[in-house]
């Protein structure tokens, strides 16, 4: 294999690469942070396949699993088993996340829903303006349309 071949040897070797010789060759461009970013949707589209796989599992205040579940614990298992760790209730939840528009929220991004400054419940960004939720008492985890515009976004790390 030619080190032009092999893109992380020619950017090891020469030190940098220009984005014109990278195209020019058929590389890639390695840029700082990317790798997190494209590690946290990994993470976080795993985390919402693990979600959806509870569906219909009932609601238990308090539960985190892997039967019965409350809103932060259905997010905290699913990330957990996805080797991410969070904090138990959905507030701790926001606060340990980076914060991402509505506009730059991708599958697997946590939804949390406040009351003013209070964050109150919490689900996992599924698409199409829905999430995978475990909603209140009498109730199982599901697919759900999100149903206010006091929401906030944020990406596990």
């Amino acid at each position: 294999m030619t080190a032009l071949n092999h893109v992380p040897s020619l950017l090891t070797r020469t030190g940098a690469a220009s984005v014109l010789t990278l195209a020019v060759v058929g590389g890639t461009v390695v840029a700082p942070g990317l790798a997190s970013e494209a590690e946290a949707a990994t993470h976080g589209t795993n985390a919402l396949k693990i979600a959806a796989s509870k569906k219909g599992s009932p609601y238990g205040y308090g539960s985190a699993g892997p039967n019965r579940f409350d809103c932060s614990g259905l997010t905290l298992y699913s990330f957990k088993k996805t080797g991410k760790k969070l904090p138990r209730t959905a507030a701790a939840q926001y606060n340990k996340t980076k914060h991402v528009s509505r506009s730059n929220r991708t599958r697997g991004d946590l939804v949390f829903f406040h009351s003013g400054r209070n964050v109150y419940h919490v689900g996992i960004y599924a698409g199409n303006n829905r999430i995978w939720h475990a909603p209140k008492r009498g109730t199982v985890v599901r697919l759900e349309k999100i149903w206010s515009k006091s929401v906030w976004y944020g990406r596990v790390r």
